[in-house]
């Protein structure tokens, strides 16, 4: 059987970061992290610390400017709201998608935090295959983060019945690969940049001396990982504090049988605690 009989076409997905739109330069500019995105020629976007809304008359919602700019349709949802401006996460595509979920993650706070560290859950169709993808942004506080990322490997989200493998987990988890948040993840998903073929994982903050790999695209079984990396050029230095993490993926043929079965099991294609990823 010859290779194609076996994998889908290669597509790309991307997570980033943008810092409110504000570079390292201090200069706000969505068209900049437009610029970045669509030089990497993803299929889908993940975004964190995104500024949408308006706060004055005539402003535009820079988050809709964006999505326009790379043809992509634009999924929202706030972390933060404030005088009529919302911050927070998004998924952007240029395949045909739809909504599944969104919501809040876990806290530890007894009080009303100002930012609430939420997950976004869209189900996009690349050519006849639908591929789950769920974007999060985690908590800077360890014991808050162990808690969300138990959550998303949890029944609510990654473990749910209709998150049938072809899935992507992916976002800003504040969490390098010694915390206890990443390996909760990675013992369940692989971690796309492990997966890669091409070189060592790189880091993905701060863009002017990257030392921590916070940034991740993790993925179930039926993914193959072509190529994963973080996108260093002489834009993507100024455009944010994070670097952009490009993972190039394919789906294994077999993945919408694997898809039902993962429909019949509570706990789907993600690995049984314990076990190592392969």
């Amino acid at each position: 059987m010859k290779h194609s009989d076996h994998h889908g076409r290669p597509f790309r997905i991307l997570t980033y970061n943008v810092h409110r739109w504000l570079g390292t330069d201090r200069k706000i500019s969505p068209t900049r992290i437009a610029e970045v995105i669509a030089a990497c020629e993803p299929d889908i976007v993940a975004l964190q610390e995104v500024r949408a809304g308006r706060t004055r008359a005539g402003e535009v919602d820079q988050a809709a400017v964006v999505a326009d700019k790379l043809g992509m349709d634009l999924y929202f949802q706030p972390t933060i709201r404030i005088l009529g401006e919302q911050y927070g996460i998004a998924i952007l595509t240029r395949h045909p998608a739809h909504l599944v979920k969104s919501g809040r993650l876990p806290t530890q706070s007894t009080k009303p935090s100002f930012e609430k560290r939420s997950a976004l859950w869209v189900c996009a169709e690349i050519e006849g295959q639908k591929v789950n993808v769920i974007n999060a942004h985690l908590s800077l506080r360890s014991g808050e983060r162990r808690t969300q990322a138990a959550a998303l490997v949890g029944s609510d989200w990654m473990g749910h019945p209709d998150c049938a493998d072809p899935a992507i987990l992916l976002g800003d988890f504040n969490a390098p690969p010694y915390s206890r948040s990443y390996r909760m993840i990675a013992g369940r998903l692989r971690d796309a940049q492990l997966s890669n073929s091409h070189g060592e994982p790189q880091p993905t903050f701060h863009t002017r001396a990257p030392v921590l790999r916070l940034d991740h695209v993790f993925v179930t079984r039926s993914v193959e990982v072509v190529n994963a990396a973080p996108v260093r050029n002489t834009l993507t230095r100024v455009a944010s504090d994070h670097f952009p993490l490009l993972a190039e993926l394919r789906v294994r043929s077999h993945a919408k049988a694997d898809g039902a079965d993962r429909r019949r099991r509570s706990d789907g294609d993600l690995l049984p605690s314990g076990q190592n990823p392969v």
